[in-house]
């Protein structure tokens, strides 16, 4: 039996429109953004933009979008993008998906809408994961009371004392060398810890985060950053007047290649197994040992925590969408753990010549971002899965 065949011109037609939905900078993707506003007032007409000028980079804002219901506040839907500067690219994406296709879904009379574009406006535009102070500001997140409201959040620096028995791998003190040279000591330093740590260990201990290294990857900083400040400020704001809080934040980096994952706050009660059969959806985990990994000052987590604190007559429901990229393979974690490594030693100590610094820049948005088309397609397509699950099992669509 023969395949039928597939019009050309809606192919290339398909290919545009996912093109399309890929910023290339970041003042596209805000511009684009900003627009957006005009489209959400046809549904919630008192809906505004506000922006908040990041002080440490001239230019540089967190935008938001935010809609009280028509009614009555019962339920809150945040999307959250670019925690990790780079991975706004993506989360752009999805976003503009959610508003396109799904705003006009949504029961208008009883909920509201905070839509935050970057995060991390300094990483989205030079296209780092960390903020202007090296700061993963998915570490930063660290739960105390009165956080973000001018309390004071401890920040240990002797939190993770393993990590200083992995520094010669993770933070190299010297110009990056040639490729040859840079990949022949990243197996010589793996190799070594592998057989000192294992792989489980050096696992954990590398992206749990640090709070004392500030040069070193996935450092959490020494104080709660402006953008994790203005993000606290925001989420307690919201969260007071609503009855139903759902939180979807969006990543990339980790997991399948081609199959985006939901991972869930270790606080979440509902197990992964529910979950999945719950919204139809294909790969939910849990942000633990067993089925994902650790993580301290995680921003999903903070908002359970404030829920659980402040607001316990609250329901909540918070997720990432996770989409992997090199993929879930022991190589492909290899691969991930060096780029990481290069990019930061690049951008400290330099590099010795053009083309490896190419090199490094093209892998590292492969990381976070990457280019092909197939890759972006699935990505689309598992977003929209994702929304059409998580809306109709939480109650957000029109009935």
């Amino acid at each position: 039996m023969s395949r039928p065949k597939v019009n050309p011109v809606a192919r290339l037609n398909t290919s545009a429109r996912i093109a399309a939905l890929f910023p290339r900078s970041y003042e596209g993707s805000r511009a684009r953004f900003r627009q957006n506003l005009d489209r959400v007032q046809q549904f919630w007409p008192d809906a505004r933009l506000v922006a908040h000028r990041i002080s440490s980079a001239e230019g540089l804002t967190i935008d938001w979008i935010e809609a009280n219901p028509l009614v009555s506040c019962e339920k809150l839907l945040v999307l959250t993008i670019g925690e990790h500067g780079i991975e706004a690219y993506l989360g752009s994406a999805v976003m503009q998906v959610l508003i396109d296709e799904f705003l006009h879904r949504l029961s208008k009379e009883e909920t509201g809408l905070l839509l935050v574009h970057a995060i991390n406006p300094w990483g989205m535009k030079y296209r780092r994961r960390v903020n202007s102070q090296n700061v993963d500001l998915n570490r930063n997140f660290i739960w105390a009371p009165d956080c973000g409201e001018g309390g004071d959040s401890s920040y240990e620096p002797v939190y993770n004392p393993r990590y200083d028995s992995l520094s010669q791998l993770l933070n190299p003190h010297s110009v990056v060398s040639n490729r040859l040279k840079s990949n022949l000591l990243y197996t010589y330093q793996l190799t070594r810890n592998l057989i000192r740590h294992g792989a489980a260990e050096l696992g954990k201990y590398t992206r749990i985060g640090q709070y004392h290294e500030p040069r070193g990857i996935y450092y959490g900083g020494a104080q709660l950053q402006e953008e994790s400040q203005v993000l606290m400020k925001l989420y307690r704001r919201w969260i007071q007047p609503y009855r139903q809080i759902l939180h979807l934040d969006i990543h990339t980096g980790y997991g399948p290649r081609y199959q985006m994952g939901l991972i869930n706050s270790s606080f979440e009660p509902r197990s992964s197994t529910d979950l999945a059969a719950e919204f139809h959806y294909p790969l939910v985990l849990k942000a633990n040992t067993e089925e994902f990994y650790d993580i301290q000052g995680d921003m999903i987590d903070f908002i359970y925590k404030l829920v659980f604190e402040e607001f316990p007559d609250k329901g909540l429901y918070g997720t990432a969408f996770e989409f992997g990229t090199f993929g879930s393979s022991v190589l492909a974690a290899i691969r991930d753990l060096r780029i990481m490594i290069l990019e930061n030693q690049m951008y400290w100590h330099g590099s010795q010549n053009k083309s490896t610094r190419a090199w490094i820049k093209r892998e590292f948005e492969e990381l976070y971002f990457p280019r092909e088309l197939k890759w972006r397609a699935k990505a689309v397509a598992d977003a929209r899965r994702a929304f059409e699950g998580i809306l109709r099992a939480e109650g957000y669509f029109e009935i």
